[in-house]
């Protein structure tokens, strides 16, 4: 027996508005498809909520705002490139359409895909034209729906578990785009480019029903006319690799090969997001929980049965509680997991065990396993442009240009090049310098390369204050502030956001900054250099101003009283918030050259050779063993 759906949403008690806006839309066509032939600058409000499904938000560029005067309209386009991929022809367009129709920049985003800002009313279909006729698309970057498709950008070609990850990145991308033929019928008068294309094994996953996935009769077999209460990001990866901050995503799936690199199948998390909102108690940052192993012949009927779960169960009258962790949160993991095996339409496999996850970004140049090279290019805030003597704009477009080379846009917004034949290294590396670009990402300052902000002012309509635009003059700040106390060489992982959205993902940093007022920001410690620890919010407004004298006591006592070698986070982790509390309240800043020196000792290279070995055999800092002894001295003399 067939099972059928749930009901329709618009059989149930109060509904957002938003869905309403869906359920009348006819499958995401109007109004957006009346609106795009007026000869105006903007869209109407629902008009704006569909055209997010179409990959773009409508925004106004709060620099230029004039009181009595109509807002300076422009449109924000977002690709959609499952795993990062960016083939070179896409890329050359998306590099021309930035002059021709943008602000001059591309900017890549935290979730792999690239974004144009700039881009008037009237050149939108142009440009989303454009990019779809270059092998590329931006239906579904945005919007109640699943999200670009995460995957490790590493290329490495002797790694079947990395290209299992790319493949089924793809696959489980196709399997979830929507199926309505607004997207084509509006921005390429009804012309399906070839590439858009799907495999028939795909095609056959998506119409696979008889657990009640699959909403029959309907254009969205998936989704249905009301698509999903929120957004739904998903991410492959592999065991050990957390490039892609696995813990934030609504389903991750990792890799699971045998010893001769034969896939098996996937390990299956689930529940993470950070999206939240400042004093709302009932909104908060959650990582993911770990539910099931899948078989690999099982995987899309399973992914079918989750996101099958949250379309029909998650929220759909707050859309702030409308994600797929609120749903996990106040079911519990074995609900979720009872619920999804009714969908799936049998019991769901252990979880199976996993080694550490560890952060990569893998920049530099490196071998791929085929004799081949890549590159990965830092690319602060992930801002694509020309400043200056700083030409990373045209040096990117150069290097396509003569190489004609794929990219990886990497989760932390950074780029790959790869495929590069070994004897164009040195040409690309004039190119580059040239152009100066770095290549050795050992001379990058650490505390910029570990670094995320999102764009926020002045084009997201969510900022409440800076964040790209602010973090290069704070992160100097810190730095001077670490050298000053003696850190010269300590660097941990800092993200910035304008708002609580969480774009940047801050709420996994060991230093998050959250934008809380203007000029001010929330602070979270305590998260991992891994990303695989949720952070804490530990004051809830901090003026910019004062970051260094907020900041110092912290650092003192991380510096004093830290393990050898303990990263920040895991430091502010261990000792907890009251004790870094405790120490900030009574500390007092030395201010003199005398204050200083009044503290310092000389001891014999023999003695410092032993107090080192003591140090790393206890874990502990060779402060901590000299207050230890010589307070156990002390106490012994009295």
């Amino acid at each position: 027996m067939v099972k059928s759906a749930p009901a329709p949403i618009a059989n149930r008690d109060k509904p957002s508005k938003v869905e309403g806006i869906k359920e009348k839309s006819n499958f995401l066509r109007e109004p957006v498809a009346t609106q795009i032939l007026e000869d105006t600058t903007h869209f109407t409000e629902e008009a704006v909520q569909l055209l997010k499904f179409h990959g773009s938000y409508q925004q106004d560029n709060r620099d230029n705002r004039v009181k009595g005067q109509e807002k300076d309209y422009q449109f924000m386009l977002r690709t959609r490139n499952p795993g990062g991929f960016i083939p070179p022809q896409l890329y050359l367009a998306l590099d021309k359409l930035s002059d021709e129709h943008g602000n001059h920049t591309l900017r890549v985003t935290t979730r792999q895909g690239f974004q144009l800002h700039g881009i008037l009313k009237k050149n939108l279909k142009a440009a989303i034209a454009t990019i779809v006729k270059n092998m590329g698309s931006t239906l579904g970057a945005c919007g109640d729906l699943n999200r670009n498709v995460m995957a490790p950008p590493a290329p490495f070609k002797n790694r079947p578990d990395y290209q299992y990850a790319w493949e089924y990145a793809n696959n489980i991308a196709d399997l979830l785009t929507p199926q309505t033929g607004a997207y084509y019928e509006i921005w390429l008068d009804g012309e399906k480019i070839i590439s858009g294309e799907e495999s028939p094994e795909i095609k056959a996953a998506r119409e696979r029903n008889g657990t009640g996935t699959v909403i029959h009769n309907s254009e969205e077999p998936i989704y249905g006319t009301h698509y999903m209460p929120r957004k739904f990001k998903v991410s492959l990866t592999v065991p050990g690799d957390n490039s892609i901050d696995l813990y934030s995503q609504d389903l991750t799936l990792v890799v699971m090969t045998n010893k001769q690199g034969e896939l098996q199948g996937f390990n299956v998390f689930a529940g993470g997001g950070f999206g939240r909102t400042h004093n709302k108690e009932e909104t908060f940052a959650r990582v993911a929980d770990e539910i099931c192993y899948v078989n690999k012949d099982d995987v899309y009927d399973l992914v079918k049965a989750i996101v099958a779960t949250q379309r029909d169960y998650g929220d759909r009258t707050d859309r702030r509680h409308a994600r797929l962790k609120y749903l996990i949160h106040e079911w519990g993991v074995d609900k979720f997991r009872t619920q999804v095996e009714d969908y799936f339409g049998k019991s769901v496999a252990p979880f199976q065990p996993l080694p550490e996850f560890k952060y990569y970004d893998f920049l530099g140049w490196n071998e791929q396993g085929d004799g081949k090279l890549f590159l990965g290019i830092s690319v602060e805030n992930g801002r694509v442009k020309d400043q200056g003597s700083f030409q990373l704009k045209t040096a990117l477009r150069k290097v396509v240009e003569e190489f004609n080379l794929p990219m990886r846009l990497t989760p932390h917004h950074n780029i790959i090049f790869y495929d590069i034949q070994p004897e164009n290294k040195s040409a690309i590396q004039e190119i580059l310098q040239r152009c100066g670009i770095v290549d050795d990402p050992n001379s990058i300052e650490p505390l910029v390369r570990y670094a995320m902000a999102c764009p926020a002012m002045p084009t997201c309509g969510l900022a409440i204050t800076e964040s790209e635009r602010a973090i290069p003059g704070i992160l100097a700040r810190i730095r001077t502030l670490l050298d000053k106390i003696g850190l010269q060489d300590e660097h941990f992982v800092i993200r910035m956001t304008g708002c609580p959205n969480g774009c940047a993902r801050p709420y996994m940093a060991e230093l998050g900054f959250v934008g809380s007022a203007p000029e001010s920001y929330q602070v979270w410690l305590g998260g991992s250099p891994d990303q695989t620890r949720l952070a804490q919010a530990y004051t809830e407004k901090l003026h910019h101003n004062d970051i260094e004298s907020f900041l110092e006591p912290i650092f003192v006592y991380f510096k004093n009283f830290r393990k050898y070698e303990e990263s920040f986070g895991d430091f502010c982790d261990r000792l907890g918030f009251d004790a870094l509390r405790e120490f900030a309240a009574t500390y007092q800043p030395e201010t003199t050259a005398a204050s200083k020196s009044r503290h310092r000792v000389s001891i014999r290279d023999e003695v410092y050779a032993q107090l080192k070995q003591a140090a790393n055999q206890q874990n502990k800092p060779m402060t901590e063993l000299v207050n230890e002894a010589l307070e156990s001295y002390f106490q012994n003399l009295s």
